[in-house]
């Protein structure tokens, strides 16, 4: 978990910085993390961007509500747009949440309006626009 935490912290820490870090050998913290890479713990390794520094100065948590049994279509569906960056299935308020980059507000109503919400099976959307990230 040392390990993890601190590859959540900076995912580009070298073995070598992690190794000092926690008083080991590189060779040690070398093979722990192929370890995990290898059982599926640790999927990958992403650069967490900005989005207001690249224009996208309207992001949204997105829930949306669907027909039962147009519930993984509408999944797949929003995976297809690049304005939508993560797309969950989930309980409670709603089936789906969805993170939403746009560049203004007429962006993302155009979106919200007029390409997301026709996706079959939409019955219901709720956006709610991050003011700011806080962790």
């Amino acid at each position: 978990m040392k390990i993890i935490n601190i590859l959540l912290k900076d995912g580009r820490k070298s073995y070598t910085d992690i190794a000092k870090e926690l008083g080991t050998s590189e060779s040690s913290v070398r093979k722990r993390i192929k370890k995990l890479e290898e059982e599926g713990v640790i999927k990958g390794y992403t650069a967490i961007i900005d989005p207001s520094k690249v224009g996208y100065n309207v992001v949204a948590l997105t829930g949306f509500d669907t027909e039962p049994d147009k519930f993984l279509y509408v999944a797949k569906e929003l995976c297809k747009f690049d304005e939508v960056k993560k797309v969950f299935t989930s309980t409670g308020d709603h089936m789906i949440m969805a993170e939403i980059w746009a560049k203004d507000g007429k962006e993302f109503s155009d979106l919200i309006f007029n390409k997301l919400g026709k996706i079959e099976g939409v019955k219901k959307i709720c956006p709610s626009i991050i003011l700011e990230q806080l962790k």
